[in-house]
């Protein structure tokens, strides 16, 4: 199978749809002449015209509110919010518009909507940028969030969520689109009712999505160099959570490891764990650990960035911290 990048994936995934559907439509910050922040749009105007490759006003409320119009006027709009930051200026309307039309309505209208936003810290964009809001989102009934962490999920996940007759909101860890993966040309969509097992293993459960997946499979990797057979969940969304998939191998393991890169306090990682709590606790053999971010605002020096992220070496330590009890 080829080789492609993560940014690669989503761009193949974005131009499929827009070959494959007249309805779909990308909207949001740059994604035209510019050819996307992160390049995911490139050439695309050239290739559909303006019409499909909408440039916007630095207006997330507007131009979420006007993707949420086009949907219910039975079109496929893709909208691209370019931080995950910025999403909360369009808050209002994802919350109060988006997630709730079908239910206010009586089911007699829904929102077909796919809203694709960077996320994560790792880049040294400084507080303003490097926000993991994924969990926020994943308190709200009524949309899908998705975690795409590969390059078959980055395409897939995209290709799926257009099939949703309800918003989907796919969070993109930023420190992701230039990693290189093997993608199947052919490749269409994927689950996105199911978590994944990463890596099995019956030592312990580390559970992570996004960005994190790969720290926690490096240290997977680690820990088996010291006789330590990690499992790698990766949850792939949050909402719905597959719940089954997580406590199956936590029940295997005995012991859990939540790796996420939001801050501790509130965090999904906490939701995870009371989840762990709730339908594993007598499988568990060592209380359920979180990995999480500093409570900072994430600083923009690189060593200091390095230090409030969770990282490899931290995962690591709390594993074997956990087996050795």
């Amino acid at each position: 199978m080829p080789t492609i990048t993560y940014r690669g994936a989503v761009r193949a995934g974005l131009r499929e749809a827009l070959v494959n559907d007249p309805r779909v439509f990308l909207m949001g910050e740059d994604v035209g002449k510019y050819g996307g922040t992160y390049g995911c749009s490139k050439g695309f105007v050239d290739e559909f015209g303006p019409d499909r490759i909408r440039d916007t006003p630095l207006s997330e409320s507007t131009f979420v509110g006007a993707g949420i119009g086009a949907a219910l006027g039975g079109l496929r709009p893709i909208v691209e919010v370019m931080t995950v930051n910025f999403s909360l200026l369009a808050l209002d309307q994802i919350l109060n518009n988006a997630a709730t039309i079908r239910h206010m309505s009586g089911g007699q209208f829904n929102v077909p909507l796919v809203v694709r936003m960077a996320t994560g810290g790792g880049r040294q964009v400084a507080a303003q940028h490097s926000h993991s809001l994924e969990g926020w989102y994943a308190h709200i009934p009524g949309i899908t969030v998705l975690t795409p962490a590969t390059v078959t999920d980055a395409k897939g996940m995209l290709l799926s969520a257009l099939q949703q007759p309800d918003p989907v909101f796919i969070f993109e860890h930023a420190f992701l689109y230039p990693m290189e993966g093997e993608l199947d040309e052919t490749a269409g969509p994927v689950d996105i009712r199911s978590a994944a097992v990463r890596r099995p293993g019956h030592d312990i459960s580390l559970i992570t999505f996004g960005g994190c997946l790969w720290k926690a499979l490096a240290a997977a990797e680690q820990l088996a160099g010291d006789g330590i057979d990690a499992e790698v969940i990766d949850l792939r969304l949050l909402r719905p959570l597959d719940e089954a998939t997580m406590l199956a191998s936590v029940t295997k393991t005995h012991r859990a490891v939540i790796v996420d890169e939001a801050w501790r306090t509130g965090s999904f990682a906490a939701e995870i764990s009371a989840r762990i709590m709730e339908g594993a606790f007598y499988a568990l053999d060592a209380p359920v650990t979180r990995v999480c971010s500093a409570e900072v605002p994430l600083p923009y020096p690189k060593h200091l960035e390095d230090a409030a992220l969770p990282q490899v070496a931290t995962i690591v330590k709390t594993a074997r911290s956990m087996v050795s009890k």
